[in-house]
């Protein structure tokens, strides 16, 4: 029987979250929780929404709106956030590095996360980051649906739910601790890799091509 016709590899694809992955989105992110806490007249702790980003928007705003009132103040919040949270979010150590080393090798990389899809494209045009796709609007499991369909190889992240997203993805999880979760915590919630930072990742992705 003739032998069947081989295709080549998939090129790599690495996904990346956002928040707290590429970008310290702290600053921003707190100041527009001020402003809406100004406009609405609700007080919001904004130092404690900044401890403990990772989940979509609407989660956070149930801890302080009722919660009838919170997809219109999610829509307000959305409407704020470019005049408030894009020119003081910087990129995270590595961020630009790791997305050109990915590059080099001939791979792809697209950015999944939870943040409303627009904004995350604002925060990556203004910092100079081009990932090949941006892909807003999904959280934890949900996150697989767009690694799936990028045929993602890994998915790196900050959070819990990152992990959980690239093991339902069937994705190399590579956690990075410059989020609100430990290493430890990252692990348990079966991590395969755990870096420092995007700073680690460059030569983590060569040691990764070796084992491929």
């Amino acid at each position: 029987m003739d032998d069947m016709p081989s295709h080549p590899p998939r090129p790599l694809t690495v996904g990346f979250d956002l928040d707290m992955t590429l970008i310290d989105s702290r600053p921003g992110i707190k100041a527009t929780y001020m402003a809406l806490s100004a406009e609405t007249g609700t007080p919001i702790d904004a130092d404690l929404v900044v401890s403990r980003l990772g989940p979509p928007v609407e989660d956070e705003l149930r801890n302080w709106f009722p919660a009838d009132a919170v997809p219109a103040v999610a829509d307000r919040y959305r409407a704020l956030y470019p005049t408030y949270a894009i020119a003081p979010t910087p990129a995270l150590p590595g961020a630009r590095e790791s997305v050109e080393a990915i590059r080099a090798r001939g791979g792809r990389a697209v950015v999944v996360t939870a943040k409303y899809g627009p904004s995350a494209q604002l925060h990556l045009t203004h910092l100079g980051i081009e990932p090949d796709a941006v892909i807003g609007g999904l959280w934890a499991e949900a996150k697989a649906h767009a690694l799936r369909e990028h045929g993602a190889h890994v998915y790196v992240g900050d959070h819990t739910g990152d992990v959980r997203g690239a093991r339902t993805a069937g994705a190399l999880s590579v956690g990075v601790t410059t989020g609100p979760c430990d290493a430890r915590e990252l692990r348990e919630e079966g991590a395969d890799v755990v870096l420092s930072s995007l700073a680690d990742f460059p030569a983590w992705l060569r040691t990764y091509e070796v084992r491929a």
